[in-house]
C-alpha cells in the first residue's frame, strides 16, 4: 500500500500564501493603468529580471539596448520603469517636483540599519545606515543618503565642496600628483606593465585622505591595498547593487552574515573611515581653534574650526557624516572618470595629438605653470571637453538614479505614471541618445562639446555623469578639479603604451562601473620631462 501524503503544517500555510502572492501579482500586472508599457515579460510580474542583470554586471548595456528596441520609456522590473527623455530629468529630479527617495526604517533585535526604497543606490555604504551589532557599534552615515534636515543639513557644509573652497586644497592635490609621477618614473624605468585603473584609484584615495584629513592614507607609497579597503567597497558594491533590488531582504541577509561573523564590506570601510577620524578628532591643532573660514585648510580643520566658534553650527557627528561621504565614495567615482580619460585619448590617438598641442602650445607661451592650475586648467578648452566626453562616454554609475513618484501621481514623457511608482534615468542610457548627442554617440568626439552654443546647451542639461537638480552630485568639484589637474600633468610628461595595439579592459557594473585589466607601460616625454 502506497503511502498518504500527509501536508505538514508549514506546507499548508507557505503554499496558499505563495498563490495568493502569484494571483496579486498577475492582477495587478494586468490590470495595471502601466501595462501597456513595453519590456521584457519577466519585468512585468517580478523583480527577478532586473536581479539577473545587476547580478551579471550586464545592465548598462541591456538598458541602452531595450530603449533601443522600444522607446524612451521600458518597464525594467515590476513598478519600476526606465525613461530616456531629456524634459522628463527636470521634472524627475527638479526641485520641488515631489519625486522623492523614501526612507523605510527597518529593526530587528540588535540590529538597526536606515536604508530607502528608490533603487538599489540606496543600499550601498554611502546611504545613510546604522549597524548595531551586540556588542559592537559600528556607525556609517552619507550625504547621498540623506533627506534634507530630516536625517542632515546638507547645506551646514555645502560651502566646503564649493570650487572657492576647494581651490585653496590645491597644494594637497599637487602633492599626490608628484607622488604619482615618481610611481610613473620608476615603472617607466623598469619598463613594468601595470594596472592604470588600480593606480588611479590609489592616487585618488590619496587625494581624498589630503583633501579631508591633511594626510594621504599611504596607497601611492607601493600600489598596497591598505586595510583590504579597495576589496572592501569592490564586495560592498557588489554586495548592495544585488540585495538593493530586494530592499526588504536587506535586514534578514544582514543579520544572517552578522551571526556567522561575515559582514559584508561596508565593515572594513567603516573600521577604515572611523579610525581616521577618531585619530584627527583626538589631535586638534592650534590652528583648529582659530575661525577662519579664508585660510587654506582641509576639511576637518575647516569644519573644527567652525565648532569651536560655535558648536551649535555644526555637530561631531555632522563632521564625521561629510568626512566619511568623501572616504566611502570620493575613489571609485574619480578613478573611474580618470580612468576613461586615459583610455578613450589612447584609443583615439587624434584626440591625445590634439590634447598634446593644446597643453605643450600653451606651456611654451607661459600661460601654465607646472603643476597647471585649476584656474589655467579652465582655460584649456579642449581639456575641458576630453573630461566631458570620458565622462559621457563612461559615466561612474550605470543603474537608473530612482525616485518614487509623488502623491496624486505625475505625467512624464507623455505618460501618467500613478503615485509610488518608481521611474528614473540612467546616465548610460541618457549619454546616448542620438537626439540630443549625434548620430555618432559611440565615439569618443570631444569637439561636440565645442560646436555651437545652443546644441551644446541641450547636451548640458542631459548630462547626467553628476546626477542632476537638487541631488547633484556634491562631490563634484573635487572630481572636476582632480581630472583636470591631473590630466595634463599625465599627458605633458609621460606616453603611455597599452599592452596590445590598442588600449583594451573589462568593467564591471555594480552601480559603479569600474574599469578592470586596464594595462599600459609608460615612457617619459623627454623632451619636457627634465
Amino acid at each position: 500500500m502506497s503511502a498518504v501524503f500527509i501536508p505538514s503544517f508549514e506546507f499548508v500555510l507557505i503554499v496558499p500564501v505563495l498563490v495568493i502572492t502569484c494571483i496579486f501579482f498577475l492582477c495587478e500586472a494586468f490590470l495595471s493603468p502601466l501595462r501597456h508599457i513595453p519590456g521584457p515579460l519577466l519585468a512585468r510580474f517580478t523583480r527577478l529580471w532586473l536581479f539577473r542583470e545587476v547580478y551579471n554586471s550586464t545592465f548598462s548595456s541591456t538598458n541602452i539596448e531595450l530603449h533601443k528596441k522600444y522607446g524612451h520609456i521600458v518597464r525594467i522590473a515590476h513598478n519600476e520603469y526606465s525613461i530616456d527623455d531629456s524634459d522628463a530629468a527636470r521634472t524627475i529630479y527638479g526641485s520641488g517636483k515631489g519625486f522623492i527617495k523614501v526612507v523605510q526604517t527597518l529593526r530587528y533585535a540588535s540590529l538597526r540599519f536606515i536604508t530607502h526604497s528608490s533603487s538599489s543606490y540606496d543600499s550601498l555604504p554611502s546611504s545613510y545606515i546604522v549597524v548595531e551589532i551586540i556588542l559592537k557599534q559600528v556607525e556609517f552615515y552619507s550625504l547621498r543618503g540623506t533627506r534634507g534636515a530630516k536625517i542632515f543639513a546638507r547645506r551646514k557644509v555645502a560651502a566646503a565642496y564649493s570650487v572657492t573652497s576647494l581651490v585653496q586644497s590645491e597644494a594637497h592635490i599637487d602633492e599626490c600628483t608628484s607622488l604619482f609621477c615618481e610611481r610613473l618614473l620608476e615603472f617607466a624605468k623598469e619598463g613594468t606593465l601595470f594596472d592604470m585603473s588600480h593606480w588611479l584609484q590609489c592616487y585618488a584615495f590619496d587625494v581624498i585622505g589630503m583633501i579631508t584629513f591633511g594626510d594621504r592614507f599611504g596607497f601611492l607609497d607601493a600600489g598596497v591595498n591598505i586595510g583590504g579597503i579597495i576589496v572592501a567597497l569592490d564586495t560592498q558594491f557588489q554586495f548592495a547593487a544585488r540585495v538593493g533590488i530586494f530592499p526588504e531582504w536587506y535586514l534578514a541577509i544582514v543579520w544572517a552574515q552578522a551571526r556567522k561573523g561575515t559582514i559584508h564590506g561596508s565593515a572594513h570601510l567603516l573600521k577604515f573611515a572611523q579610525e581616521r577620524l577618531e585619530a584627527r578628532f583626538a589631535r586638534p591643532s592650534i590652528e583648529d581653534t582659530k575661525f577662519n573660514a579664508d585660510a587654506p585648510a582641509d576639511f576637518m580643520t575647516k569644519f573644527l574650526r567652525i565648532r569651536a566658534a560655535d558648536p551649535n553650527k555644526i555637530s561631531k557627528e555632522e563632521i564625521s557624516i561629510a568626512c566619511l561621504t568623501n572616504i566611502g565614495a570620493g575613489s571609485d567615482t574619480t578613478s573611474i572618470s580618470l580612468s576613461s580619460v586615459f583610455f578613450y585619448l589612447y584609443k583615439y590617438p587624434r584626440t591625445l595629438s590634439h590634447l598634446r598641442q593644446e597643453i605643450d602650445g600653451m606651456a611654451k607661451q607661459g600661460l601654465i605653470s607646472d603643476p597647471v592650475t585649476y584656474q589655467q586648467a579652465q582655460r584649456l578648452p579642449y581639456l575641458q571637453a576630453v573630461i566631458k566626453e570620458a565622462l559621457r562616454l563612461h559615466p561612474a554609475t550605470g543603474l537608473i538614479i530612482g525616485r518614487v513618484g509623488p502623491k496624486g501621481g505625475a505625467e512624464v514623457a507623455g505618460e501618467v505614471f500613478p503615485e509610488g511608482t518608481i521611474i528614473g534615468i540612467n546616465s548610460w542610457v541618457a549619454h546616448r541618445n542620438q537626439d540630443i548627442f549625434g548620430a555618432d554617440v559611440e565615439e569618443f568626439r570631444p569637439e561636440r562639446w565645442l560646436e555651437d552654443a545652443e546644441v551644446v546647451k541641450r547636451r548640458e542639461a542631459y548630462f547626467l555623469a553628476f546626477g542632476q537638480g537638487s541631488r547633484t552630485c556634491i562631490a563634484k568639484n573635487i572630481s572636476l578639479m582632480e581630472m583636470s589637474k591631473v590630466v595634463p600633468q599625465l599627458v605633458r610628461h609621460f606616453d603611455f603604451v597599452p599592452d596590445g595595439e590598442r588600449p583594451s579592459w573589462r568593467f564591471e557594473n555594480v552601480w559603479f562601473v569600474k574599469q578592470k585589466d586596464f594595462k599600459l607601460r609608460v615612457k617619459r616625454r623627454n623632451a619636457l620631462v627634465g
